[in-house]
């Protein structure tokens, strides 16, 4: 079976003379295989398309993908139009438990979700009828999936979904916090919520002048307030520190006790510590997705990693995930690039930032860890030379670029023409495959800077940091809105920048397991947020996230396979390695 796709925002047939039509061999017999339909945008007939594959290399804008699915795949649960994303397979909710999802961006996930809580009824590829649900019944007939289904159909559900991009959320609602949530409380536990998520300091604010991290735990507690059949969050970490991280887990699995909850999750550590089953999604993103049964979450997370599913005997991954252990054994030494000193910075009295003097060194990657609101950007700032201190000094000979932790453009350029103002390397070998083709910027190039989403813009803006001639680059958070495989390859992009310019690269985030692939070093801060904070450091990684992980009063292990995994709190391994100290990594577990 085959599928052609053409993506419309990458389509321009005025731009670029018409090729796929030009060379379909299919075309020069006669057949009107490749023509431009009513949108002035390019229509591929799978019936009439041999597959050959030339009309995908000779787009210059690479709008066209031609991919020959398995055989077993008959009917896709949803199409979206000729030469449209297909999503193959389906999520299922369980009764009192947290079901996650795992997969790329743009393979179908939020698809799922629209038909899980009955936005969108499946056409199972018949996009030109109607759709209804009795077909999609007949496919899971003799299934768990079947009632749910039936609930669906019959208009009984009900569902609560907490979207993956928080940034719109002020466009749609003008406001107070407490407004807002008081419309959700439909479960009359506002007050528990809150606390539990430390909203209370910001109810009387305006929805508008909220931070990040602040926005996602509104609609993080917008959404669990409601009384609904079925809970959908779209990722619930971007812009949350660990604890806050920890305490939406531990909010979620009430929930969960009583309600199906389906999450979407990028970062691991917390997604292992939730979930109680996940489904692996992989394909294509935007072009096709396959959405597994359920698995184990450790099987499905380690599969997922490796890149190989063995049920399915599905390899769709040509390399697997691993987590190193070189950086962690010993320190690597480097010559020192830059020195800062002890510095202070204070605001009014409100927050006091202490800094202890240490250094940033040629060819490394120094993670910088703390929670929201310790001072970890104020620092960022102080060394980019945004701010100045109250004591200390910065050398000024140094220089420094900056990616900061919230990304807002309104630039109606290109995303070419933005990175061609940033470098005179554009158009370098190096340049396309160090940081266009790990990026996966290609696709975008020709896409308005102010029509990305979150995800897009990250690596627009990661890209454009790079870009920068500088001694040191500073990145803020550039994990969030990543999928599990752009986290891998920002990694991998941020290591050899480092270490083929002989650059410090500094990377200040929240998801444990980019820090831990990342990183050679690590600077901590302590204290207590919005008020006092303390950089510690660096330390080594073993004793940097000892400190980290005892003050977070969690101890990290690995398993068979390499993986970080955080133990269960309580448990067998969870006390024996409170007990010897060791917080992170101690001896590596069988299981």
């Amino acid at each position: 079976m085959r599928i052609a796709v053409v993506h419309k925002d990458r389509c321009h047939p005025v731009k670029c003379g018409q090729e796929c039509i030009l060379y379909c061999p299919r075309v020069r017999t006669g057949d009107e295989t490749v023509v431009i339909g009513e949108n002035g945008k390019a229509v591929i007939s799978e019936e009439l398309c041999v597959g050959c594959g030339i009309c995908v290399k000779k787009c210059p804008f690479e709008a066209i993908d031609i991919i020959t699915l398995p055989e077993e795949l008959e009917h896709p649960t949803h199409r979206y139009g000729q030469n449209g994303f297909a999503l193959y397979g389906m999520a299922m909710p369980s009764e009192g438990k947290v079901m996650g999802i795992l997969g790329e961006n743009g393979i179908g996930k939020s698809t799922a979700v629209s038909i899980l809580s009955g936005q969108l009824i499946p056409n199972r590829g018949a996009f030109d009828e109607e759709p209804t649900w009795d077909k999609f019944l007949a496919d899971y007939a003799g299934t768990e999936l079947f009632d749910y289904i039936q609930l669906i159909s019959q208009g009984k559900v009900s569902a609560s979904v907490k979207p993956q991009y928080i940034d719109f959320i002020p466009k749609v609602f003008k406001g107070k916090v407490s407004e807002l949530l008081k419309s959700t409380d439909e479960r009359g536990i506002l007050g528990h919520l809150t606390a539990r998520l430390k909203l209370d300091p910001i109810l009387d604010r305006e929805i508008a002048q909220l931070s990040g991290g602040e926005l996602q735990r509104v609609a993080l507690a917008a959404c669990l307030a409601r009384d609904v059949n079925f809970y959908f969050l779209d990722e619930i970490t971007p812009y949350l520190d660990i604890y806050q991280r920890m305490a939406a887990a531990e909010l979620i699995r009430e929930v969960a006790e009583k309600k199906p909850v389906m999450i979407v999750e990028h970062d691991l550590a917390i997604l292992d510590m939730l979930a109680d089953n996940i489904h692996v999604g992989y394909g294509k993103p935007s072009v096709f997705g396959i959405i597994t049964r359920p698995k184990g979450v450790r099987i499905g997370i380690n599969q997922y990693l490796e890149g190989f599913l063995a049920e399915e005997n599905v390899r769709f991954r040509q390399y697997s995930v691993d987590f190193e252990t070189r950086s962690h054994s010993r320190e690597t030494e480097r010559e020192i690039l830059m020195k800062f000193p002890a510095m202070k910075k204070s605001y009014g009295g409100k927050f006091t930032l202490n800094i202890n003097g240490g250094d940033i060194r040629h060819g490394e990657v120094l993670g910088v860890v703390g929670a929201n609101g310790i001072g970890k950007s104020t620092f960022a700032k102080l060394l980019a030379g945004a701010e100045k201190p109250d004591s200390g000094r910065i050398s000024d000979t140094v220089k420094v670029s900056y990616k900061p932790q919230y990304i807002k453009t309104d630039s109606k350029d290109s995303v070419e023409m933005l990175l061609r103002k940033a470098t005179t390397k554009f158009d370098s070998n190096f340049y396309k495959h160090e940081i266009l083709e790990p990026l996966t910027l290609e696709p975008l190039l020709q896409n308005c800077v102010d029509q990305l989403s979150g995800g897009e813009l990250q690596r627009v803006a990661i890209a454009l940091c790079l870009s920068q001639e500088a001694d040191i680059y500073i990145l803020d958070e550039p994990s969030a809105h990543l999928d599990v495989e752009q986290r891998v390859k920002l990694a991998r992009v941020l290591k050899r920048h480092a270490e083929s310019t002989e650059s410090g690269v500094l990377v200040i985030d929240h998801d444990i397991y980019v820090i831990d692939m990342i990183s050679e070093r690590l600077l901590v801060f302590d204290g207590n947020p919005g008020v006092e904070g303390t950089a510690l450091g660096p330390y080594s990684m073993k004793d940097g996230m000892n400190h980290f992980l005892k003050e977070l009063e969690v101890t990290f292990r690995r398993d068979k396979s390499g993986r970080p995994r955080i133990n269960k709190p309580g448990s067998y391994l969870d006390r024996e390695q409170r007990s010897a100290g060791e917080y992170y990594y101690a001896e590596i577990s069988k299981t």
